[in-house]
């Protein structure tokens, strides 16, 4: 379904528009790779080194998440952890590569179901420059969390499925079942593409008929073989995987109702996409309502968005809001979606409506590419955000958090040299320190960036931290045996009620790290726990997962 789309990208061929979609990508690739192995001086964020944890643990699936990630950083430590270590001094330049080209594969694949679906690769060349500029996207090429391969694989099945759909594909749809089973492999609402696709056959009388082939069913069979790895080990842990998903959701152990939820939900979405996109999002899904959408295009973009968004925003009465990026696929259809409809405003009779069109889009590309460079060297504009913060005290030593979400990639490699310094002075007595942190997300920072890759252990579950995957590892809560006598580095500060844990227990030390310039940013507490004697029971009821 091409359109004149007559601006702003009047004077180039449909030829060329596509030449300049791929550089584009290509020069974003190249970017991220420079910056992920030579300009960034950012540490790994708690859940990339959580995730690498795993990936010393191989496994069919995992506490809180498939087991995809894992897979996946295995793989780059592999493949690239000798050469990172040895040029950067340390394992975050491999863990971090696969994100970069997971980034570049989704705004390929979203490029090319612009082009297909659409039928303009001067609209796919919109929304790749949109892409590149919308800082989620581009911390999903950066950061290696599970949304890096989620949002590559749902973008990726999107294409598949149009393709399937059009060309009546039979590899194509087989095809897909192994995208969607392996983006489940990777984040659990990847189980959300088969009803929104689902529901666009139903109401497409075109598609309809798809309904009533094998084809469609032997894709989602294929989709359940490829993610049952997780429902095998579900099976051998007691489910513990559905029993965390449930309790995220609001609908087990917990009948509050949030009423600010779906406020809180709204407004976190809004910021998410800058203000302009979401509006330019909503407009767009109003727009294009099924029964009203020129095509069959855009009705399949229509219900390959709208679903996943009003499953959490219906949700967010029991959550409370939910986190933020939880239905950020549904803005991956909705992308081209917004190009389109953003095409046909600036079509309009009305040259002021054209022009104001135009400003804001362009203004919101330079805000968002703006945006984009300072999220990957934040340290840039400290010396605008201090003037807008309180003076650092005991009680906040570090208030630049408050502006900036970065700031929790800075000073894990710093902690880890401190704790290094405390490790040398107590393996003099003979034996090497256990490493222990009072949340689920620390021991991961100390394994990757101590020297030696240690393996450190949570001890939340008797400090009051919810369950995490340590506690299906040998851990010394549940194993005391192992851990008897032995001296212990406690990073979070160990609860008072625990000191009778051990046979002595040092003041909890508090360490600061600043940036090369100066500005503190972080803080950590260090506390030595001699002569391990086991800690007390967990009552059964707080065992619950």
């Amino acid at each position: 379904m091409a359109t004149a789309f007559s601006k702003p990208f009047s004077h180039l061929s449909q030829e060329t528009a596509g030449r300049y979609s791929r550089l584009f990508i290509l020069v974003s690739l190249v970017l991220h790779l420079v910056h992920t192995w030579y300009w960034s001086d950012y540490d790994l964020a708690q859940d990339e080194a959580h995730y690498w944890d795993w990936s010393r643990h191989l496994d069919w699936s995992y506490y809180s998440k498939g087991p995809l990630v894992a897979w996946v950083i295995a793989a780059a430590n592999f493949t690239l952890g000798g050469l990172s270590e040895q040029l950067t001094g340390s394992l975050t330049a491999a863990i971090r590569t696969p994100a970069a080209i997971f980034g570049t594969f989704l705004v390929f694949f979203l490029c090319r179901l612009t082009e297909e679906v659409l039928g303009s690769k001067k609209l796919g060349l919109l929304v790749v420059v949109s892409a590149l500029t919308i800082p989620p996207i581009a911390a999903v090429s950066t950061i290696m969390t599970i949304d890096s391969p989620y949002t590559c694989l749902w973008a990726a099945a999107l294409l598949l499925a149009w393709w399937a759909l059009n060309r009546q594909s039979k590899r194509a749809w087989v095809l897909l079942g192994v995208i969607v089973g392996s983006g489940i492999l990777a984040k659990y609402t990847m189980a959300v593409f088969y009803p929104s696709l689902g529901l666009f056959l139903i109401f497409s009388a075109t598609h309809r008929k798809n309904l009533l082939q094998p084809w469609v069913w032997i894709s989602g069979m294929v989709a359940i073989v490829v993610a049952s790895p997780i429902l095998w080990w579900n099976w051998q842990h007691a489910g513990v995987t559905f029993a965390h998903v449930g309790q995220l959701a609001g609908v087990t152990h917990d009948n509050t109702k949030h009423w600010i939820g779906p406020f809180k939900y709204v407004g976190e979405q809004t910021a998410l996409l800058l203000g302009y996109w979401f509006v330019t999002w909503v407009c767009s899904m109003s727009a294009y309502l099924p029964g009203k959408s020129p095509s069959s295009g855009i009705t399949f973009l229509w219900w390959m968005s709208a679903p996943m968004f009003l499953l959490f925003f219906g949700f967010s009465v029991r959550t409370g809001g939910g986190e933020v990026n939880w239905p950020v696929t549904a803005y991956l259809a909705g992308l081209p979606l917004c190009a389109y409809f953003l095409s046909r405003q600036m079509e309009s009779t009305s040259k002021s409506w054209r022009v104001c069109t135009m400003l804001f889009l362009l203004t919101f590309l330079g805000f968002g590419s703006l945006l984009v460079l300072i999220v990957h060297k934040s340290d840039f504009v400290y010396p605008i955000l201090v003037k807008f913060l309180p003076a650092p005290t005991s009680l906040e030593p570090a208030p630049l958090r408050r502006l900036d979400p970065v700031c929790r990639l800075r000073g894990w490699r710093f902690l880890a040299g401190e704790v290094d310094k405390v490790r040398e002075d107590l393996s003099q007595s003979g034996k090497e320190p256990i490493l222990t942190a009072t949340h689920w997300s620390i021991p991961g920072e100390l394994g990757v960036y101590c020297k030696g890759h240690p393996q450190a252990y949570s001890i939340g579950l008797v400090a009051g931290d919810r369950h995490s995957q340590y506690d299906l590892w040998n851990n010394p809560i549940d194993y005391p045996e192992e851990f008897m006598g032995r001296d212990f580095i406690v990073v979070g500060g160990l609860p008072p009620r625990l000191a009778a844990s051990f046979e002595s227990v040092s003041e909890t030390r508090e360490v600061i790290y600043r940036t090369p310039s100066g500005y503190p940013v972080a803080n950590f507490w260090i506390q030595v726990c001699r002569g391990f004697k086991g800690f007390p029971k967990v009552e059964e009821a707080k065992r619950s997962w």
